[in-house]
C-alpha cells in the first residue's frame, strides 16, 4: 500500500494582504482536507487533484473559477488541465467562459474524448453536450478582480510591468494508495490579459506533468514564462536524472529566473509519497496532507503542522 498524499498550491504571489491571508489560507485546508479524504475513502488520486482544484475553483480568494482575474474586454477566460500518471493520459481547456468549474471539463476532455486539449467554442460546446451547466458569466467576476483591472489599466498607462503580480493560479498533485499519481491546474489567467489569450496552466509539461514512473508536479508562476523553459517536465527531468524533489524544484525553478527572468512556484509528489513545495515568487499559499497531518504555510518559513480530523 502507498501513503495517501496530496498537495495544493493557490498560486504564486507577490504579498498577500493582512486582511486575505486568513482567508487565503483556510481555503488551501480545506482543499487539501477534500483532496485527503478523497484518497482516505479510497478515490484515486485524479479523483483527489480534481475535488481540491474544484474547491479552490469556487473559492473567491483564488483566480480560478469564481475569483478569476478579468481580460482587456472585463470578462473571464478560464484554462485548466489535468493528468493521469498511470497511463498519461490527459484533459486541458483554455479560453472558457460561464462555467463554474473547468477542470471538470478538463477531466471529461481526457477520460471521453479522443483529444488532449479543447478550446473556446469546441469546449464550451462539448461541456454542455457533457451536462455541464452554464452560469451567467457575472457570477465569476469579484469587486476585489474589478479594482484589478481598474489598477492595470492605469498603471499600463505608466507602462509599469510586474511580472510578480500576475502569478495566480491553482493547483494539485496526488499519490492514491495504488501509487499513481495525477495532477490538476486551474486559472483565470493574468489581468488585463488580451482576448484569447492562453497561459501555460492547459499546456501538458508546463502547467503540470504526471508519470507514475518519476512524479507529478502543478505550477503557479509568470504562465509565458513557464511556458518558455517547460517547467513542469523539466522540473520532472531533474528528478529522473536522480536529483531529490527539492534540488529538481530549485534547479528548474533557477533556471526560469536566470533564463527567462520569470518567477513562480511548484508542487511536487512521487510514487513513494515525498512531496515538496518551492517558489521563487514573494509567497505561495500551500497545503499537503500525509499519514494524518496537515502541514500548510503561505510565505517562506512559515509551516503550521496540525492533525486532520
Amino acid at each position: 500500500m502507498n501513503p495517501a498524499v496530496v498537495v495544493v498550491h493557490g498560486g504564486g504571489a507577490s504579498n498577500i494582504s493582512k486582511d486575505r491571508k486568513e482567508r487565503v489560507r483556510q481555503g488551501i485546508v480545506k482543499a487539501a482536507t477534500v483532496g485527503y479524504n478523497i484518497l482516505k475513502e479510497g478515490g484515486s488520486a485524479v479523483d483527489a487533484v480534481e475535488g481540491a482544484v474544484t474547491v479552490l475553483e469556487d473559492d473567491p480568494e483564488f483566480n480560478a473559477g469564481c475569483g478569476s482575474v478579468l481580460n482587456e474586454n472585463g470578462e473571464v477566460e478560464m484554462d485548466a488541465s489535468i493528468m493521469n500518471g498511470k497511463d498519461l493520459s490527459a484533459g486541458a481547456v483554455s479560453a472558457v467562459r460561464c462555467v463554474a468549474n473547468p477542470i471538470k471539463i478538463a477531466r471529461l476532455v481526457m477520460e471521453k474524448t479522443p483529444h488532449c486539449f479543447l478550446t473556446d467554442q469546441g469546449a464550451a460546446k462539448f461541456a454542455a453536450a457533457s451536462g455541464i451547466p452554464t452560469i451567467p458569466g457575472e457570477q465569476l467576476v469579484t469587486e476585489r478582480n474589478k479594482k484589478r483591472l481598474e489598477n492595470e489599466r492605469h498603471e499600463k498607462g505608466a507602462q509599469k510591468s510586474d511580472y510578480q503580480k500576475n502569478l495566480g493560479t491553482v493547483g494539485a498533485v496526488a499519490v492514491d494508495c495504488r501509487g499513481n499519481v495525477a495532477y490538476a491546474t486551474s486559472t483565470g489567467g493574468i489581468v488585463n490579459k488580451m482576448l484569447g489569450r492562453v497561459g501555460d496552466t492547459p499546456c501538458i509539461g508546463s502547467g503540470g506533468y504526471a508519470d507514475n514512473d518519476i512524479g507529478a508536479i502543478s505550477t503557479t508562476g509568470h504562465g509565458e514564462s513557464i511556458l518558455k523553459v517547460n517547467l513542469a517536465r523539466l522540473t520532472l527531468f531533474h528528478m529522473e536524472q536522480g536529483k531529490t524533489l527539492e534540488e529538481a524544484a530549485d534547479a528548474s525553478l533557477g533556471y526560469m529566473k536566470s533564463k527567462v527572468k520569470g518567477v513562480g512556484g511548484v508542487i511536487l509528489v512521487n510514487k513513494a509519497g515525498d512531496w515538496a513545495v518551492k517558489w521563487t515568487s514573494t509567497s505561495m499559499p500551500w497545503g499537503a496532507a500525509k499519514d494524518g497531518k496537515l502541514y500548510s504555510g503561505i510565505d517562506l518559513g512559515d509551516t503550521s503542522i496540525t492533525d486532520l480530523p
